[in-house]
């Protein structure tokens, strides 16, 4: 079996590796659930490892501290009610500030997005994306919920323009999956009705657009 990092199989780096994605699939499984610990101690160490890994490798202290951050929001959201949530978005606002410095200190800088047509394509169609979404959810969510809500979208938008100035497919490629997922999440939560069947499927795919963008943006730098 051919594995990312070096030693085979049973090497700890590939080890962790494994370990964050069966906790993944195990969580993917029960994300329909109602919340139990065992539930959120999957969520949680899915991308809690990837934090580890990071670590393992030698990769940025700010990958480490974002992956860690994200962990910590995961837990967050894996359990019911408003404070976990504001809990939640305050982790991952926190989260997406240090990937921004990560990315931008990776990058070539921000006047790389206009000298390459795709990027500036990719960076028009994030920025429809953060209109859209602040202008869909102002109306629907509570008076307080929407500048904390307003100020995350900017956030995950300067995230995802802070991507475009980085050299690696996989990174951007995490970004953009990671930007989708948030809007998947927000339309799920906030727009789309309670008794929807479309609910379940929608849970799915957040988490598996989620946990595939941390994983291509840690892969990313550690493999880059």
């Amino acid at each position: 079996m051919t594995m990312p990092f070096a030693g085979g199989i049973d090497a700890n780096a590939n080890a962790t590796l494994i370990f964050s994605l069966v906790a993944a699939v195990i969580y993917a499984f029960s994300a329909g659930m109602p919340p139990t610990l065992g539930r959120s101690a999957a969520k949680t160490l899915a991308v809690a490892m990837l934090a580890v890994l990071a670590a393992m490798q030698s990769g940025p202290l700010l990958l480490v501290a974002a992956l860690a951050l994200s962990a910590i929001g995961d837990a967050f959201l894996s359990r019911d009610g408003e404070k976990a949530f504001m809990g939640g978005l305050a982790s991952f606002l926190i989260a997406h500030v240090v990937y921004i410095a990560l990315f931008l200190r990776a990058g070539g800088g921000l006047g790389l997005i206009g000298a390459e047509p795709w990027r500036g394509a990719i960076m028009l169609a994030m920025a429809v994306f953060a209109v859209v979404m602040i202008a869909a959810l102002w109306r629907r969510v509570g008076p307080g919920l929407r500048i904390p809500i307003a100020v995350y979208v900017v956030a995950i938008l300067a995230m995802g323009l802070s991507a475009l100035t980085t050299s690696s497919p996989l990174v951007i490629g995490g970004a953009v999956l990671f930007m989708a997922s948030d809007g998947l999440l927000a339309t799920e939560r906030f727009l789309v009705a309670a008794i929807s069947p479309h609910r379940g499927w929608m849970r799915l795919a957040v988490w598996v657009l989620y946990y595939a963008a941390q994983l291509a943006i840690t892969l990313g730098f550690l493999l880059g």
